[in-house]
């Protein structure tokens, strides 16, 4: 750590946009990972999303030598375990149970977002400057832990040789082997598995059900009046309130329009379902959808078939589809790993959280090849 200089930044605001995004899109690609963008960062807090009010307050880790940024870790003191998707609260209450105190806690992450993407905004050998740094905030913010979600292989390796607790879990994502259409799509799964999704498909299709694919500027605010209230409904089911507000949907529509697939399905002329996507770095990412009526497989062919049409026809080589959903194996998405790192501060905790993981690493590689060996496709496609 000698050679560099770490410092911790209250906003994205503060960081700049250049700034950030010379860190998070080095090669300055044209359509780059949507969720490691300024953009998006600074919609979530400046809309209020992401702020001290919901217990997230925005502490982003700078890495700095001669006087040049070199690193960036977005990261969040948190006083709740809310918005993760990486799921600690039995930790927190072995320390408390203990007498000590869980909060507040560090966590580099997307808020609200359970999407792999790098969250060390660094080059490789900055990396093990950037960890360390990372251990020195907790310490020094008091915290009792860092944790960091979602993040890619390579840094989660890295996080490992840095002491880092290791964790892993599963997501459901759909891959583009090349397909010219959906049919063609179709035909790698075995009979049964073709027939019951052409059964779906039609069954929407027969409701009168209708899709418009909005991207760019065909979006508009009457669109993000309609997919908010969608949103609400499903938010307010969920987790009891949304996490996201109105204005977050106008900044984003404003900042990263082309960015973004914005699916609406429509019946006699009205909107009655949809579904919020954001591409980049060769992926389509689902994030929300809501509905305000019910119809069979209406959720299925919103967020996930109309996903992979988009995808085929973009040349995109995967969907992610979010979080959990054992449903969408059947449907062409396999189960793929992801990963989680952690530093917790009490020797106790940590020793205990550390012999859990090393038997919850074994349990999801087996569960994945299970669940791998129950796909839809044709043995040997």
């Amino acid at each position: 750590m000698s050679e560099f200089r770490a410092r911790l930044a209250s906003s994205a605001a503060e960081i700049g946009r250049g700034a950030w995004n010379a860190l998070a899109n080095p090669q300055a690609a044209a359509c780059p990972h949507p969720f490691t963008q300024h953009e998006f960062f600074a919609a979530l807090e400046e809309s209020g999303s992401a702020s001290v009010h919901n217990g997230w307050q925005a502490c982003h880790l700078m890495l700095e030598k001669d006087g040049q940024a070199v690193g960036l870790m977005p990261l969040y003191l948190k006083n709740h375990s809310q918005g993760e998707y990486v799921f600690d609260h039995a930790w927190a209450d072995a320390l408390e149970r203990a007498g000590g105190d869980y909060y507040p806690k560090l966590q580099c992450a997307v808020p609200f977002t359970p999407v792999t993407g790098r969250r060390l905004l660094a080059p490789a050998e900055a990396m093990p400057a950037m960890l360390e740094a990372g251990k020195n905030a907790v310490r020094q913010l008091g915290a009792s832990s860092l944790h960091i979600t979602f993040l890619t292989e390579a840094e989660w390796q890295a996080a490992g040789d840095a002491g880092y607790l290791l964790r892993t879990d599963r997501q459901f994502h759909w891959k583009n082997e090349g397909y010219r259409d959906f049919e063609d799509f179709l035909s790698r799964l075995s009979s049964a598995k073709r027939k019951n999704l052409r059964k779906e498909r039609a069954s929407v299709r027969d409701a009168g059900i209708t899709f418009e694919h909005l991207t760019g500027s065909d979006i508009t605010e009457a669109d993000w009046d309609q997919f908010f209230a969608f949103y609400t409904d499903t938010g307010s089911r969920k987790w009891g309130h949304p996490y996201l507000t109105r204005d977050f949907f106008s900044r984003i529509g404003s900042s990263m329009a082309d960015q973004i697939l914005l699916v609406m399905a429509r019946q006699d002329g009205r909107t009655i379902a949809g579904a919020l996507n954001l591409f980049g770095d060769g992926t389509l990412f689902g994030r929300n959808w809501g509905s305000t009526e019910y119809l069979p497989f209406l959720h299925f062919e919103t967020c996930y078939y109309q996903a992979i049409d988009f995808a085929i026809a973009r040349g995109l080589s995967k969907v992610e589809a979010g979080a959990q959903g054992v449903h969408k194996l059947l449907r062409g998405y396999m189960p793929e790993e992801t990963r989680s790192a952690h530093m917790i501060a009490h020797p106790g905790l940590a020793r205990a959280v550390d012999a859990y993981l090393a038997q919850e690493r074994a349990a999801i590689a087996d569960n994945i090849d299970e669940l791998a060996a129950q796909g839809p496709f044709k043995k040997g496609a």
